[in-house]
């Protein structure tokens, strides 16, 4: 136990820099003197911490000072921190190099411990590639080679030329400045600026990709998370999207809204059924979405969308007519 306390100490001082005995006797749930009496032992271990007394004092590391996990590369490192999600890193390429840095980490822990998570290791699944009904996560087929020069030109901050074949168009190369990388439901995206404008890119429509040596114009920071919202917000309310009024079963809600791209209004019908105003991303996303729930809903308006529905249907029933 003490062992663990004393690395996160060290691990508290490398991120925050200078902390306060207090401050770090919350962090670590423990008592100020036990604090007191790990800095010592850190000190005696030759840990280069100090202190630094007044108003704003506390303690610190000696600048420069890093432990390193010996023997994990730049890949295997990038790996590790995105192995929150599994298929995160392999739709980034990185799925070899996350293999290897669990074995140096399994391998660096000591033998007791070593056998403790190979067997708890064994008691968890994340991300299974079927559900309960047995449907089949489909992952996007990316190139390594693609994903690689793709992500080279992310951290060098460098200008990417892609062949990218966008929706009902013939592939073309263009040049873009790379943002960032987003894996959202099995599908990755490419963030990236053309021309000052915002442009996302699917990673499984990019035929060929080559980093450039010029550098990217964009800025040193940047908050993925929010430039993702941002742009799924723009995705939302542009583009060919339809508004369909729909009567659906409350038991079925969460499918409808779990396809739609928004909802508009809601609200109850005498009979129990909702009555919604949802958008999808265009004539045929709608028309899917309400025959998946067949009986349990019902497409008010537009006509064309009933019109359109009430065709598949009579199409449907023509084909299996059980008559004579």
């Amino acid at each position: 136990m003490r062992a663990d306390r004393l690395v996160s100490l060290v691990l508290l001082l490398r991120r925050h820099g200078r902390l306060s005995a207090a401050t770090l006797a919350r962090e670590l749930e423990v008592s100020t003197r036990t604090v007191l009496r790990d800095i010592e032992a850190l000190s005696s271990a030759g840990v280069p911490v100090y202190a630094e007394r007044g108003r704003h004092g506390g303690f610190a590391l000696l600048p420069g000072f890093q432990t390193e996990l010996t023997g994990l590369n730049h890949d295997e490192a990038l790996a590790l921190l995105v192995a929150g999600s599994r298929r995160g890193a392999q739709v980034f390429g990185l799925g070899s190099a996350l293999a290897s840095a669990m074995l140096k980490v399994v391998d660096a822990l000591p033998e007791g411990n070593r056998a403790i998570a190979a067997g708890a290791a064994r008691r968890l699944l994340i991300d299974p590639e079927t559900d309960l009904l047995a449907r089949r996560v489909v992952a996007e087929e990316v190139p390594d080679a693609v994903v690689a020069e793709i992500r080279r030109a992310v951290f060098a901050g460098h200008k990417l030329r892609i062949n990218y074949a966008a929706r009902d168009q013939t592939p073309k190369w263009r040049t873009v400045d790379p943002i960032g990388l987003v894996t959202a439901r099995g599908q990755s995206y490419l963030l990236a600026t053309r021309s000052g404008a915002d442009r996302t890119y699917r990673l499984a429509r990019v035929l060929a990709a080559e980093e450039l040596a010029e550098p990217a114009q964009r800025p040193d920071r940047v908050d993925l998370d929010r430039a993702w919202q941002e742009r799924s917000t723009r995705f939302r309310t542009g583009g060919d999207q339809v508004a369909v009024l729909v009567r659906v079963d409350p038991a079925r809600r969460a499918d409808l809204v779990g396809t739609a791209l928004a909802v508009r209004t809601e609200e109850t019908d005498a009979d129990g059924w909702l009555r919604l105003e949802v958008t999808f991303q265009d004539a045929r996303h709608a028309e899917w979405a309400l025959w998946q729930l067949t009986t349990n809903a019902e497409a008010l308006a537009p006509q064309w969308l009933r019109t359109s529905l009430h065709n598949r249907a009579a199409t449907m029933a023509t084909r299996y007519d059980v008559s004579p």
